[in-house]
């Protein structure tokens, strides 16, 4: 038996629709767009891009550190938005240094990121179980702290003991 809600028989006919309209429309625009375009708010729509993307990282370490259901959504939110970063920023930057630089940061940070956010997504259980694992003292740091506590206990008590001797 399924524990995955029933989806409405509607909702394949109509994403598939959707992929099978997205090819003439990509062909249309793939002979019809300029190569060079020039925006007046090209500035707004990185910045407002890199705003989201920080909002969604913010939300999946949310529900990570909390372990809410909603972690593989915003996982897949996250993997997604870096990977288009990606892109963007390759085949908007110019050649030479500026391409190098999006070709370094996608291969170094974003893909890498985007692959831990698809493994999330992958095995969200298996994640939050090692993240606890992660976030957890293990038994030697414990006995180290407690160590450290009682190393540190011998010299309060003189201390104490001079206050407790004098008179009020």
């Amino acid at each position: 038996m399924s524990t995955h809600p029933h989806l409405p028989r509607w909702i394949p006919g109509l994403l598939a629709l959707t992929a099978i309209g997205l090819v003439p429309w990509t062909l249309w625009l793939t002979f019809s767009l300029p190569s060079r375009h020039v925006s007046d708010r090209y500035d707004l729509a990185w910045v407002g891009f890199d705003v989201a993307l920080a909002a969604a990282f913010a939300a999946t370490a949310w529900c990570a550190f909390h372990r809410l259901r909603w972690l593989g959504a915003f996982a897949a939110v996250t993997g997604t938005m870096l990977v288009c970063d990606a892109w963007f920023d390759i085949v908007t930057s110019h050649t030479g240094i500026e391409m190098l630089e999006a070709a370094l940061e996608a291969a170094l940070g974003e893909l890498p990121l985007a692959a831990l956010c698809a493994y999330i997504v992958y095995d969200t259980e298996r994640f939050q179980a090692t993240f606890d694992l992660l976030r957890r003292p293990t038994p030697a740091a414990r006995r180290a702290a407690l160590r450290a506590m009682t190393d540190d206990a011998p010299a309060a008590q003189p201390e104490a003991r001079a206050r407790r001797d004098r008179p009020a």
